[in-house]
């Protein structure tokens, strides 16, 4: 059997092999707990998820994160996320890490969304720092780009585009981060119950489709599942909301990675 720092080191030998990879972004519990079928999902976290899900917070919020995974610790990530309503739309500013002290990613985002009629409009900018222990750091800055369509009053229908403008990592090995292009819509034919789906296409990989369910039996309480179909994942959630906070949490289960954890929480600021 491998040696912890053996196995680490090999982990990050095969990240700087691997054309153009890097770790999913996607964050909050919610959206964890929903398969990350999270293309219409209108809330403080679409920061890190459809940035156009922004222009329907409504209060000035601090959001915290925190994704365990315990049989991979190098694989653990955690987010923060600030978001404040304006005249002309909602703004937030956001930071992301993941990975050990040997080798991890850092990000800071910044994301502005409008609605505009039944239609929402959003960017991100995110700047990207890589460290690995022997190989140095490198910086890039991405470029995101989401909508979200109220096709009805029970259907909408999301779009994003993940890093449109495709940096280069290496010169020498024209290594990039890759695009990858999301759509998803969500079905709530009532109060308690949403229905979601979507479909992704990284430009370097096959199609990955995702759906899941939230069921409210409460105004307060929510229950969740979902699952993807590449890799085979499934997750379940509840989440609980009151006037100045909103607590998640998230299990998934991965036939690569075992099981992870997500808690995060969000609050919400007085208005001025």
């Amino acid at each position: 059997m491998l040696k912890p720092t053996c196995a680490i080191a090999l982990f990050v030998c095969a990240h700087y092999c691997s054309i153009g990879q890097s770790v999913s972004t996607l964050m909050g519990s919610r959206a964890n707990a929903l398969a990350y079928s999270s293309a219409c999902l209108q809330d403080e976290w679409s920061l890190f998820n459809n940035v156009a899900g922004l222009s329907k917070v409504e209060q000035p919020s601090l959001s915290t994160a925190y994704d365990w995974q315990p049989s991979l610790p190098i694989g653990n990530r955690m987010a923060a996320g600030l978001c404040l309503p304006t005249k002309i739309g909602v703004a937030g500013i956001g930071f992301f890490r993941f990975g050990d002290a040997l080798y991890n990613e850092q990000i800071l985002s910044g994301g502005f969304a409008n609605q505009f009629g039944l239609a929402s409009i959003g960017a991100k900018i995110n700047y990207i720092q890589y460290n690995a222990e022997g190989f140095g750091r490198k910086g890039v800055v991405t470029v995101s780009l989401g909508g979200i369509a109220e096709l009805t009053p029970t259907l909408k229908v999301g779009a994003y585009i993940i890093n449109i403008n495709q940096p280069v990592l290496s010169k020498d090995e024209k290594e990039k981060i890759p695009t990858t292009l999301v759509t998803g819509v969500a079905f709530t034919p009532t109060e308690k119950v949403m229905i979601a789906a979507q479909i992704e296409k990284d430009i370097e990989y096959q199609f990955a489709w995702k759906a899941a369910l939230e069921y409210k039996p409460f105004k307060k309480a929510s229950f969740r599942t979902g699952f993807n179909v590449h890799p085979g994942t499934a997750f379940f959630g509840m989440g609980f909301q009151s006037k100045k906070f909103r607590l998640d949490y998230a299990l998934q289960y991965s036939v690569v990675t075992g099981t992870g954890h997500q808690a995060s929480i969000v609050y919400h600021f007085k208005k001025g």
